[in-house]
């Protein structure tokens, strides 16, 4: 029986052979902390080793000040001065401090990650990094100071489902469309600790922005890790930043033609519409045409699942058919997920739009993923977020919040009601 694409990364890491079900020590290629948690995994690590350990290996530890940066407390300026601290007494040089973006898509865009990789943090949504084919995965604090002892953690070897994605989106549906459609498909708990290569044709020309997307909710279907293998111009990419080793990786990590699966979905996406998650759950999906005409307060468009350039000027074309001109009645928060992405969104002209519409365009963060930041809901408010979660509170006690793409949140922000961006740009 062949091999599934998470078996022949864990028998990279492992160094034997491995069978479902088989629970395993892997070497870990990266073990991240972000500036979230950050703090208690030194001060954990501190404690087991009596202020005296030293880290396996500095150079496959990083830090990411990504929740909240720049500080806005004094509590949260003294935890990430502790992570400082911790990693010059440690020699560990990848501390990607306020200035950078969310963790994930900063490792990527400076080559640190590779397909194969077996990657540990401290966010739930390290699995996004199986856009490019690396096996990351969400841990606790513990997980992560006793991996920087020995740079090994257990897994035990997931199951392995295939979501096959073919046709062309029709124009203003996204894929975060057909991730917020498989979501109500399997629910919550559809992928409970699966594996699931996602492939086709669709899958096969998407970029890496449509990847990061697809691949960043597997935790809200409760999976392990999502995957895709880079290929086309997303191999190029990576090749760049990453080196010619990611080719060889990309390769060794293909399942083979045999791999057994445990079940083997399809999805068309030629028809698919615009499709929202409403209040309090992902898996509580409706059209957004079904929901048309809700009011909202606060739109936000950012976050890891939907914080790309391309996402970011997808919304904008959506504020362009619109007139660039938002809603009076809505905040509209735009956050890009990077440095580089924010750059770019600078070089290309669109922040000075943005603005002038009336658009608050931030720093790159993880921002609206929870009430941690600036722009938190008050009580009784509706937002709508690009955001992977939107349970009752998640960003401001009392508050709701439904889950779109970066078109239909735009649409909405135009419109100051739940919109469908097709309403916008055909000017209905």
């Amino acid at each position: 029986m062949g091999k599934t694409t998470i078996m022949k990364i864990m028998e990279r890491a492992s160094g034997k052979p491995v069978r479902v079900g088989d629970r395993v020590w892997c070497d870990i290629d990266w073990s991240t902390a972000r500036d979230f948690g950050g703090a208690n995994c030194t001060l954990q690590f501190d404690d087991i080793t009596d202020h005296k350990g030293r880290v396996w290996n500095p150079d496959k530890i990083a830090f990411t000040f990504d929740l909240q940066a720049p500080s806005h407390s004094e509590k949260v300026s003294n935890n990430q001065k502790t992570i400082r601290e911790f990693a010059k007494r440690q020699g560990i040089k990848h501390v990607f401090d306020i200035n950078n973006g969310i963790g994930q898509h900063v490792l990527l865009e400076r080559g640190l990650v590779l397909p194969g990789d077996v990657i540990l943090g401290t966010d739930s949504h390290m699995n996004l990094l199986g856009a490019v084919g690396a096996f990351a995965t969400g841990v606790g604090n513990t997980d992560i100071a006793a991996s920087w002892l020995n740079g090994t953690n257990w897994f035990r070897v997931p199951e392995t489902m295939k979501i096959e994605v073919t046709g062309s989106f029709p124009r203003w549906v996204a894929m975060r469309d057909l991730l917020t459609k498989i979501v109500g498909d399997l629910g919550a708990g559809g992928l409970d600790f699966l594996a699931v290569e996602f492939s086709g044709e669709t899958i096969e020309r998407s970029t890496l922005a449509e990847r990061i997307t697809l691949c960043s909710m597997v935790t809200e279907m409760s999976g392990k890790i999502g995957l895709i293998l880079p290929n086309g111009p997303v191999l190029d990419w990576l090749v760049e930043r990453a080196g010619p080793k990611a080719a060889e990786r990309a390769k060794e990590i293909a399942p083979d033609a045999d791999a057994a699966y445990m079940e083997v979905r399809g999805y068309d996406v030629s028809n698919l519409e615009p499709m929202a998650s409403c209040p309090d759950a992902p898996d509580n999906v409706k059209t957004v045409r079904e929901i048309a005409g809700a009011a909202v307060d606060q739109v936000h468009i950012g976050s890891c699942s939907n914080g790309r350039f391309e996402d970011i000027a997808a919304a904008f074309e959506v504020l362009k058919a619109g007139g660039f001109k938002i809603s009076p009645n809505v905040r509209t928060i735009v956050t890009p997920a990077t440095t580089e992405v924010m750059a770019r969104c600078a070089r290309e002209g669109i922040i000075e739009k943005f603005l002038d519409a009336g658009v608050v365009f931030t720093n790159p963060t993880c921002a609206l993923c929870t009430a941690e930041h600036y722009g938190a809901l008050p009580s009784g408010d509706v937002g709508c977020s690009t955001t992977n979660r939107n349970f009752i509170g998640k960003v401001g006690k009392g508050s709701h919040t439904y889950l779109l793409s970066p078109m239909s949140a735009m649409a909405t922000a135009v419109r100051g009601v739940i919109t469908d961006p097709r309403d916008i740009v055909c000017g209905a």
